[in-house]
């Protein structure tokens, strides 16, 4: 039918009266065409031509145009014959079928929202032909058309309310949102599509963004793999020289038990020896004692006595003795193990602090938190006790009965360090707090109140405030604390970085918000504990 109309527009084949396709078609002598009826109709109450508006006296005997006939006969067999020509194909799964075809179903050209339905190229063709169906609102094919309804005054949706943010009908817009913001369909389409774009750049945005995300995570995982096995590899070498250390020891300990045994068995052997010889010399000597004692010959054995009576060459076997204990062999094995034991110790810790330097924050102390007696340096390094109070708006985040202070940056992912040095105190607390900590009234030191920390008390008295104070015991008081909080690991530990020692870990922990640094210089009392505590910088490449 597309073709035909290419050919001969259909336009060419409608009365301008009744605008539909001819109907036995007649020409006028201004040369008009007209269906018969129409300009019957028309004489009846004017002698104008329709068009051209030309006057005729009389009227005219109109005859029916042979030609047109022709031709729209023509034109309707064409549409016919292509019609019939043409193979309908069924709508496919996802397309919309025509609500009209009665046999199967076939894919819908255009819906009409006047008459809530489909129609295949076939059963449109009164849409496109009729002067009354051509009014009709026809648009792309879509489903469920009820939808496009006004449920209220069955009309067109054709309106959008952005203060409601629905679509409406007309009547709507005069009744129940006479004053909203009303505009066409096709304005708040544009609208509302502008808002669409933006939310899909702000999705867009949140999804880059945990993507990178993921990508940190998985580099975390690798970087803490990675640790992993060098852990493992350090552990495995340390605790093999030590196997082999101790193996080692328990072998020379072996070899100088049996070598002081083989030593006392060959003393005792050479002692046995010269007894032996002593006992026999004297049992020959007790032979000769016991035969002169039987002589009768007053003569002989007065000669013979002065040379028995004479003591033989004997030795002094009171103080002799042979020690059966080789006592402090196993002691001294083990105080070599231990002291083997204390290098390697020391050495993983001083790696394991070089490690931790690494994660060193630039602390200061947040003066928002500090208690009204605590005098805090310029530079928000220094922190001791003043005798003082200051005045100071006793604000929701500030510290109003424990000597305390906060300090920054949080930190709420990651790993964390810093040093503060604690020389000349003789109580200090220090660690990390919870956002949400409390800041009012006396403090609960310990993890379940969002507390991780560990402290000194009666210059030398060291505790970690667990949920039950643990008493440390520390060869040496440390000059400075390193303070190091490893969310991954889920642990908060203290360093001794002089010493390179490890003070005390808290493991396990739950972390739910973002920790802050925590100090507590403690109060200065008759010229005792006056020094301050100093956040210190370090190099993490020592």
């Amino acid at each position: 039918m597309s073709a035909g109309r290419k050919q001969r527009p259909e336009e060419h084949f409608l009365c301008s009266i009744c605008l539909d396709v001819f109907s036995d078609p007649v020409s006028t002598a201004c040369g008009h065409n007209f269906c018969q009826s129409c300009i019957a109709q028309h004489w009846d109450g004017s002698s104008q031509c329709p068009v051209c508006k030309k006057v005729f006296n009389t009227r005219p005997e109109l005859q029916v145009n042979t030609f047109i006939s022709e031709l729209l006969a023509e034109f309707r067999r064409e549409a016919q014959q292509k019609a019939s020509s043409s193979e309908p194909q069924a709508a496919e799964p996802g397309e919309v079928p025509c609500d009209v075809c009665t046999g199967p179903k076939l894919t819908a050209r255009k819906s009409c929202l006047v008459c809530l339905a489909s129609y295949c190229e076939t059963h449109l063709e009164p849409h496109l032909t009729a002067s009354r169906l051509r009014r009709h609102q026809l648009m792309e094919p879509v489903e469920n058309l009820e939808d496009r309804m006004c449920l209220q005054h069955d009309k067109p949706l054709e309106l959008f309310c952005r203060t409601d943010h629905t679509c409406i009908c007309c009547l709507c817009s005069v009744l129940d949102h006479k004053t909203h913001d009303c505009v066409p369909l096709t304005e708040g389409y544009e609208g509302e599509k502008a808002e669409l774009g933006k939310t899909e750049a702000g999705i867009q945005q949140m999804i880059q963004r945990r993507r990178v995300k993921i990508q940190e995570i998985k580099e975390s995982v690798k970087i803490g793999e990675a640790a992993a096995d060098r852990e493992k590899a350090e552990g495995v070498q340390v605790f093999t020289a030590l196997k082999e250390s101790a193996e080692r020891g328990l072998k020379e300990l072996i070899k100088e038990v049996e070598d002081q045994q083989e030593a006392a068995g060959k003393q005792a052997e050479g002692f046995i020896r010269d007894l032996e010889q002593e006992v026999s010399e004297l049992m020959k000597r007790s032979s000769e004692v016991e035969q002169l004692s039987r002589s009768e010959d007053p003569l002989h054995l007065l000669q013979s006595c002065s040379s028995l009576q004479a003591a033989p060459p004997t030795r002094d076997w009171t103080a002799v003795s042979v020690r059966a204990s080789h006592g402090g062999a196993a002691v001294r094995a083990a105080a070599q193990l231990q002291e083997e034991l204390n290098k390697r110790m020391k050495k993983l810790f001083e790696a394991e602090l070089k490690r931790v330097r690494r994660c060193e924050v630039d602390v200061t102390l947040d003066p928002d938190t500090a208690h009204r007696k605590l005098l805090l340096s310029e530079d928000g390094k220094q922190v001791k006790h003043g005798d003082k109070k200051k005045k100071l708006p006793d604000t929701p985040q500030r510290f109003s009965t424990a000597l305390s202070v906060l300090g920054r940056p949080s930190c709420s992912s990651g790993s964390s360090y810093f040093e503060v040095q604690v020389a000349g105190k003789t109580k200090w607390t220090l660690g990390v707090a919870g956002a949400s900590s409390s800041r009012k009234g006396d403090l609960t030191l310990s993890p379940k109140f969002g507390f991780w920390t560990l402290g000194l008390t009666n210059g030398n008295s060291y505790k970690a405030h667990g949920d039950t104070a643990t008493r440390l015991q520390l060869r040496s008081a440390p000059q400075k604390v390193g303070v190091f909080v490893d969310h991954r690991q889920a642990r908060v530990s203290f360093y001794d970085p002089d010493a390179a020692a490890l003070l005390y870990s808290f493991t396990g922990c739950c972390f739910t918000e973002e920790l802050h640094p925590f100090f507590s210089p403690g109060p200065s009392m008759l010229s005792r504990n006056t020094s301050p505590l100093i956040i210190c910088q370090t190099n993490p490449q020592d």
